[in-house]
Order: structure tokens, then sequence, then C-alpha cells
């Protein structure tokens, strides 16, 4: 069931590093970030969203969009083999990574 998640993480990696033209990523690359962004997600971003809970609730929720971009940025640092151009690019990346995730969570529910 793990590796399942993995792959298909992988794969969101890769078609959203297609979509976005200041976004690369090798095949090793997006296997590695899929597990880095796995590990960061479940330790470090925790953390973050708590202590920003005050500047999440005033705007709304939108500053956890900006909290998914600083994520991607530190995976880009941690991961070889990914680059990601610039905060703009990786709040772009990090939206079109949770859509593409939610296609493959909602095909993998009907089976």
């Amino acid at each position: 069931m793990i590796l399942k998640h993995w792959i298909v993480g992988a794969i969101a990696i890769g078609i959203s590093a297609y979509l976005i033209p200041g976004v690369s990523v090798t095949l090793l690359g997006a296997l590695l970030l899929a597990v880095v962004l796995g590990i960061i997600n479940a330790f470090i971003r925790p953390v973050i969203s708590l202590l920003t809970l005050p500047l999440t609730i005033v705007t709304l929720g939108l500053f956890s969009l900006v909290i998914n971009a600083l994520m991607v940025l530190l995976a880009d640092i941690v991961v070889p083999g990914f680059d990601v151009n610039g905060f703009w690019n990786a709040l772009i990346f990090a939206i079109v990574l949770s859509l593409v995730n939610a296609v493959f969570n909602g095909m993998d529910r009907k089976n």
C-alpha cells in the first residue's frame, strides 16, 4: 500500500513538474521528492501551521498556500534532481500537485 502511494506521488510530481515551466525534476528526483515531501508534511508542516495559525485565520486560510510553497522550496534545497525557480513557481507547483493528487485519490476511491 505504501509503495503504491509512493509511486502515485512520484507520478503526480512528474505531471506537475511537466505542467509548470519553472520546475524541473528527474525520475530519481521525483521518487526522492515524494518521500521527502511526505516527511516534511508529516513532521515540519504541522509545526509551521500551528505557529502561523493566527495569520492563517486572518487570511481565511490563504496563508496555507504560502506554507505549501515554502515546504516545496525546502524540498528543493534537500532533493537533488528537483529544481524550482522562485517562490511563485513553487506556489503554482504546490497548487497543481494538490489538484493532481486529488484526481489520483478520487480515481483510487472509485476502484
